[in-house]
């Protein structure tokens, strides 16, 4: 199963998300990584110093995810950007012409 406009694939199945109880809105393209951290957790009684290498390449994927996303919206934003300034060969019509203030 693929996400809209992510290049990372889904890897955990909804079958295994809701086994392992993830929260509806960690259930990404990293959920395959928090399954892992959260049984650790448990069988660690959530010391800090435990499981810092799950918890690293989680939290690496989900600041992965997210850059990921700030570019696609850089890209939607300039191409907005682009189509409401006017085209040098005169692309959009002005509301109000020039001769209107003369």
């Amino acid at each position: 199963m693929e996400a809209p406009g992510s290049s990372k694939p889904m890897i955990a199945t909804q079958e295994e998300m809701v086994e392992a109880r993830v929260p509806i809105p960690y259930r990404d393209q990293c959920a395959h990584l928090l399954i892992p951290l959260n049984k650790c957790r448990q069988a660690e009684l959530y010391l800090p110093w435990k499981c810092e290498n799950e918890r690293h390449t989680y939290e690496k994927c989900a600041y992965e995810l997210v850059m990921e996303r700030m570019l696609q919206m850089q890209k939607i934003r300039e191409q907005e950007a682009k189509l409401k300034q006017p085209n040098k060969q005169g692309g959009l019509i002005p509301l109000i012409p020039k001769t209107a203030n003369a």
